[in-house]
């Protein structure tokens, strides 16, 4: 089951489509949905969480917490949708798009994608673009 839960002032339009577009990421990877809570939080909410889980003083836009079993993906996706509208404004995309690449970004850390190697950087951010495509295809 994939749900949405605002700890901000944000609000996710349509989440049907959204969780659509999730589970048609893990099916195309051959995974299975199991549990995946996105929350969708305030930099401060997020910085807290960094500081305590991860020894991080830092903003972030994305924390993911991996409860995956097998090919059954689980897991928290915590979303600062502040970084996500600045980061959106410094690489020149929209803020739609923005919170798309962090949403696949974290389903990508479901399914085992690192990203702390520059060749494992060049993956993820090829499969990001690649789930972008798949969500715009299908609206």
């Amino acid at each position: 089951m994939i749900e949405f839960h605002f700890e901000s002032d944000f609000v996710l339009e349509k989440e049907s489509i959204y969780s659509d577009w999730v589970s048609r990421i893990l099916m195309f990877e051959g995974f299975n949905v199991g549990q995946i809570d996105f929350i969708f939080c305030a930099d401060e909410y997020l910085l807290k969480l960094n500081k305590q889980y991860l020894q991080h003083d830092t903003y972030t836009d994305i924390i993911t917490f991996d409860y995956t079993k097998d090919k059954t993906v689980s897991g928290d996706i915590f979303i600062s949708t502040q970084r996500v509208i600045e980061n959106a404004e410094i690489y020149g995309t929209t803020p739609d798009d923005e919170m798309l690449r962090v949403m696949s970004h974290g389903i990508l850390h479901l399914m085992g994608y690192g990203d702390k190697s520059e060749k494992e950087r060049i993956v993820m951010r090829a499969k990001e673009e690649e789930k972008i495509k798949m969500f715009h295809v299908e609206q």
